[in-house]
Parts: C-alpha cells; sequence; structure tokens
C-alpha cells in the first residue's frame, strides 16, 4: 500500500481501515475543529521513521552510551538538557516522509535533506547554519573469480553526515560501508567520544577512506593479472575486459578523488567548527586519502597503456594475416596466370601439340609456387 493510500483510510470502529473519499477531507478537518476542547485545530503528529530506517539512536553523555532504547526527538531533548551530550541516529535509506520527519525535530536544511534522500551527490561539505553536511561515497570490492566482459569490481554507496552542536545523523545508502562496526569500535574509546559529534565524523570517514585502501590494493592484483593476460603470447587479454575493467576504476575514481576538497576544508586551521583535536585525526584521514588517489591515478594510466598495447597487438595481427593473405594470393596468381593464358584455346601456340606440355606445366606451377613459398617463408610472412 503505497503512502498516498495509506493517508487516504480512516480506522472504522471495529479496527478495519475503510476508504476515506476526497470528498469527505474538508468536512472531517471541520468537525475535527468543532470537537476538539481548546477550539484550536489539532495538528497531526509527524510520522516516526519506519523500523526499516532507523538503524541506532543512541545518546552519549561523557563519551560513554548511556543505556535504554531512545526514540530520535526523546533523545535529541536528552542531549540539550545534559552537558557534554550528544546523539548519534544511524539511518539506512530513509524514505522522505521519514526524513522530513526527523529533518523539522532537528532543524535539518529542506536541501540538504533532498540531497540524503537522493542519494546521488558528488562527495562534498556544506554549512546550513550551525549544521554541517558531509557527503560520502562508499567503496566496496567485490569478489570475482575471473574478470569477464561484465564482472562487477567495484560496488559504491553514499552516506551522509548531520553534524550539528549536539547530534550526528548518519544517513546510509548501499551495502559498501556498515557503520556498526564503526560504532561498536568508537563506544570503546570513551576519550575520543569526549570530543563530541565531529568524532563521529571523523570515525566514519576514516572506515570509509580505510575501505578505499582495501579496494585499491585489490584492484592491483587484477591490474596485474589482467597486464599477464596481455602480453601473454597467446594474446588472451580481450580488449572487452579493459573496457569493462576501466569503467570500474572510473567508478572508483568518482568516490575517491572529490573527498580531497572536503577534506582539505575539515582539516584547515580557519575551520573552527571542527576541534582542533579531531582536525589532527582528520588530517591523518587525509594522508591515506592522497595515497589512494596517487594509487588510482597510476591505474587509470596504467589501464591506458595497457588498452594502447593491446590495441597495437591487434593492428599487429591484422596486419600479420593481411600479409599471409597477400602471400598466398601472389602463389595462386601463378597458377591463375598460366591457366588464363593456356585457357585462351588459340590455335597457334607453343607446346600445344608437343607430347610432354600437360606435366611440363605442372612442373613449371608446383616449382613457382614452391619457390615462392620459400620466399615469402624467409622473410616472416608465412
Amino acid at each position: 500500500m503505497t503512502d498516498r493510500e495509506q493517508r487516504g483510510r480512516i480506522s472504522s470502529p471495529n479496527g478495519g481501515r475503510l476508504p476515506r473519499p476526497r470528498a469527505w477531507a474538508a468536512p472531517v478537518r471541520a468537525m475535527t475543529r468543532i470537537l476538539s476542547t481548546d477550539g484550536a485545530p489539532r495538528v497531526p503528529e509527524p510520522s516516526r521513521p519506519g523500523r526499516d530506517a532507523v538503524v541506532d539512536c543512541a545518546l552519549y553523555v561523557d563519551g560513554r552510551r548511556q543505556p535504554g532504547d531512545w526514540t530520535y526527538a526523546e533523545a535529541l531533548a536528552a542531549a540539550r538538557r545534559e552537558e557534554h551530550a550528544f546523539v548519534w541516529l544511524g539511518l539506512h535509506q530513509p524514505e522522505l516522509e521519514q526524513m522530513t520527519a526527523i529533518a523539522a525535530t532537528y532543524g535539518l536544511h529542506e536541501l540538504a535533506v533532498e540531497d540524503a534522500v537522493k542519494a546521488a551527490q558528488r562527495p562534498k561539505l556544506e554549512q546550513f547554519g550551525d549544521v554541517s553536511f558531509l557527503v560520502l561515497r562508499t567503496a566496496r570490492y567485490c569478489e570475482h573469480g575471473e574478470l569477464t566482459e561484465s564482472s562487477e569490481v567495484v560496488e559504491t554507496g553514499q552516506v551522509m553526515l548531520f553534524i550539528g552542536p549536539n547530534f550526528l545523523i548518519s544517513v546510509r545508502h548501499g551495502d559498501a560501508c556498515r557503520l556498526a562496526p564503526v560504532r561498536a569500535d568508537l563506544e570503546t574509546k570513551q576519550e575520543l567520544l569526549l570530543h563530541g559529534p565531529w568524532a563521529v565524523a571523523y570515525a566514519i570517514t576514516d572506515r570509509v577512506v580505510d575501505l578505499y585502501l582495501e579496494v585499491a590494493d585489490q584492484l592491483e592484483d587484477d591490474l596485474d593479472l589482467l597486464e599477464a593476460q596481455v602480453f601473454d603470447r597467446n594474446g588472451s587479454g580481450r580488449i572487452q575486459k579493459i573496457y569493462q575493467m576501466k569503467r570500474e576504476l572510473v567508478e572508483f575514481k568518482r568516490a575517491v578523488v572529490p573527498l580531497q576538497r572536503p577534506l582539505l576544508r575539515l582539516t584547515s586551521d580557519v575551520n573552527r567548527d571542527v576541534p582542533k583535536e579531531i582536525r589532527r585525526y582528520f588530517r591523518d584521514v587525509q594522508d591515506h586519502l592522497s595515497r589512494t588517489v596517487e594509487q588510482v591515478n597510476s591505474y587509470d594510466d596504467l589501464l591506458n597503456s595497457i588498452l594502447q598495447a593491446r590495441l597495437a597487438q591487434v593492428t599487429v595481427d591484422q596486419n600479420n594475416d593481411m600479409r599471409k593473405i597477400a602471400a598466398w594470393a601472389a602463389i595462386a596468381a601463378v597458377w591463375t596466370a598460366i591457366a588464363g593464358i593456356y585457357g585462351m584455346n588459340f590455335r597457334y601456340m607453343p607446346e600445344l601439340e608437343w607430347k610432354y606440355s600437360y606435366p611440363f606445366i605442372w612442373a613449371v606451377m608446383v616449382a613457382c609456387s614452391y619457390m615462392l613459398y620459400r620466399w615469402f617463408r624467409r622473410n616472416g610472412w608465412l
């Protein structure tokens, strides 16, 4: 059932669901105002995000997770009452209605909310008042037995972070980077959590970049294998495989390279939103990212070289084939020429009346063909 159909239904006295026509909407709203005790129209409570969207909602005070199950509204209210407290709300592929309700509670900008739902953004860092919006693209290496023309080598996804004064909202799309291990590891580091939401932002960014390094190392093995196939004597490296690898590398490059600018802003000394100690941690992440960018650029150059080498091999193979065809055509031309001359049926031609003319012509054709074959063979045409 769609959200529009659900909004178009009302509860019946027996607990069932009855359709509510559009024509009833205005009378029902009027009756609600009349029956209201204080005379003011009743505003419907914002719908809470579905259970499939909220992965975890935790309240941290002085670097320690507080016990209990929290709703995102209750956790935020408690964080504002306590000192050195913040909320980490984890979401997985929320719908627009769910995200809108959360945005109303946490004061998120509508443009950032729209980006978080669509999940088709480049890595970036934007500022909306006192809330920072950080977009990361995640990547994961896909295991495959053999590289083919349709192999998926790199799987990508996205993680969006809303970092406020006393909350962090992580919105994850795809399964390229799961955040549960990050949360479990971070909850063992109380000193780091004392720095607030930006400590969580650092831990997530560090996890994403570490996955970049793992993908880059495994891509190197695939490139080595592909290079060996291309330069093998049998020439088994097909151009389709190289092109598929090129596409996967471009997808990975789109995730890695644009992240340099947001990290440069996060590590800048003029950025007062990020605590000084956390900026040091982000510089370590930036070093790892720079290493990955260098690897990706070198892989791109190597793939271009492999592709050019394979194209050159194909051209050489085609030239060799043309030389072989031309050599055999030259050998066949001897037989064609002699047969054509003696097939003209003129009355007066040499050796027509000779007793041994037939075997003599055969001997001439075979001898000429043999000499041409030896000559082409010696020059590498055959």
